[in-house]
């Protein structure tokens, strides 16, 4: 008889466990999917003015569940007090966002033939699984959640193992709110059981947001089984600083931008390509703001960075410091593996770093900060592609008609001038090349999870 697989989540400030959840059986999972087939087969007859009811409530009661779901955050991957009240924020504007809109970018559009009626109509794909990280337990779920929802698909989630506990606060939230019964069901597995979920005829369709590795496996999966997929797998965002740029400005939004969630995020600003007329000053600014970042325990309102959600991912990202220190970059600040408790790294700044070496070829996830010199321009953009990876990027300038310019010889699937880079229920949210394909929010993220359908009435 095979041993029951438990898994454990360990608070990252404390290293203490804080729960245990035991691994839904192969029979378990198969009954979830076919409860989460079921609801969807009636939420897809419900008009779509009542899905966007459920959505509102959804909404209202994010706000009401607020300290106790940033409370979970920050025990299971560490996130700061307000970092997570702003995460469960975002949730519920999404869902106002998508309860006005979802009814009109739904609606059929008729299209002019010689038919007597001819029409693009847009039913939902059907059940979605969902493969979700660890970084942002509530808004990577209900990014691609909410459009998916309102269109009509129902959702199985696999969540990261060290945020079950969010997964269950999700799944009962749907519940609260008025959603079917089932309609989306959180799959307490490993990754031994996907590939079967992602070959079942009752999915119709998955998303991941996740490593470049993992997206491969995904999508070869969903290949070989001919269905839908949105990969979305991180990036390594270029950061650039025009030599008309204002640097205190332009410094201020680099710090927040790279330390945001302890730099555990995909579109944060990870590699700080910097005039050379400018970097002298600029690296003086960052040192200072980061040298001011508080480091502590993440329930704490004065804390700005917390922890390192596992102690894996903290090791990994020393061993890629070590590496570049070892092929030429400058440790200015941080840089050492603190002693005590919990999965802590100082907050980290690298310069005179070699093109070659791991902080600029690789995705550093953690907080560490790359500064990278250049002459001009034509370098500065010539910088900002040369990676693999393709999700976001910022420029800076004095100029926005040139920020406009230089933006659009970045290779991203969002480049901002003058903002840092942040996903919006307004506009779609998705990579190029290394970073995946498909596309979140807005109407674009909203369709990504339907069938359009050709309809043709003939006259008699």
């Amino acid at each position: 008889m095979s041993r029951e697989t438990v898994f454990t989540s360990i608070d990252p400030y404390s290293g203490e466990p804080l729960a245990s959840y035991a691994e839904m059986s192969p029979g378990q999972v198969d009954a979830a999917i076919e409860q989460a087939r079921k609801a969807q087969r009636d939420w897809v007859r419900r008009p779509l003015r009542e899905r966007a009811e459920c959505l509102l409530s959804l909404g209202r009661r994010l706000r009401e569940g607020c300290e106790r779901y940033a409370a979970r955050m920050a025990g299971e991957m560490g996130k700061v007090a307000r970092e997570g009240r702003a995460e469960v924020e975002k949730c519920a504007r999404a869902c106002e966002f998508f309860a006005e809109h979802g009814e009109r970018w739904l609606r059929s559009e008729p299209v002019k033939t010689e038919a007597l009626i001819s029409r693009v109509e847009y039913p939902p794909l059907g059940l979605v699984f969902a493969i979700m990280p660890w970084n942002f337990p509530f808004w990577q779920v209900l990014r691609f959640g909410i459009p998916a929802l309102i269109a009509g698909n129902g959702i199985v989630l696999k969540h990261a193992p060290n945020v079950f506990g969010s997964a269950l606060d999700l799944e009962a939230l749907f519940r609260e709110a008025g959603f079917p019964e089932g309609l989306v069901r959180a799959l307490l597995i490993d990754t031994t059981q996907v590939a079967g979920i992602i070959e079942d005829p009752r999915v119709a369709a998955v998303t991941v947001t996740g490593s470049v590795r993992v997206g491969r496996i995904v999508a070869a999966l969903a290949g070989q089984a001919l269905k839908k997929s949105v990969l979305e797998l991180g990036g390594s965002d270029p950061f650039v600083v025009l030599d008309d740029a204002d640097i205190e400005q332009a410094a201020a939004a680099a710090v927040a931008s790279r330390f945001q969630n302890c730099g555990q995020s995909c579109i944060a600003a990870k590699r700080l390509i910097v005039d050379e007329s400018l970097r002298p000053a600029f690296e003086q600014a960052l040192i200072e703001r980061i040298g001011a970042l508080r480091c502590g325990d993440p329930v704490r309102e004065d804390t700005d960075l917390g922890p390192l959600a596992r102690g894996d991912l903290r090791d990994g990202l020393h061993r890629q410091v070590e590496a570049s220190r070892r092929a030429g970059a400058r440790v200015v600040l941080g840089g050492a593996l603190p002693a005590g408790p919990g999965f802590r790294y100082p907050p980290t700044l690298l310069t005179g770093v070699d093109p070659g070496s791991p902080a600029c070829r690789e995705e550093l996830f953690g907080p560490v900060a790359v500064l990278i010199g250049v002459r001009n321009e034509t370098e500065a953009i010539r910088m900002a592609n040369a990676t693999e990876y393709g999700l976001a990027a910022s420029v800076w300038t004095a100029d926005p008609d040139r920020g406009g310019r230089v933006a659009a010889e970045i290779e991203a699937g969002a480049v901002f001038v003058n903002r840092v880079p942040f996903s919006d229920p307004r506009l779609p949210f998705g990579g190029v090349r290394q970073s995946g394909y498909g596309r979140e929010l807005s109407r674009l993220g909203l369709l990504e999870f339907c069938a359009p359908r050709s309809v043709w009435v003939e006259r008699a």
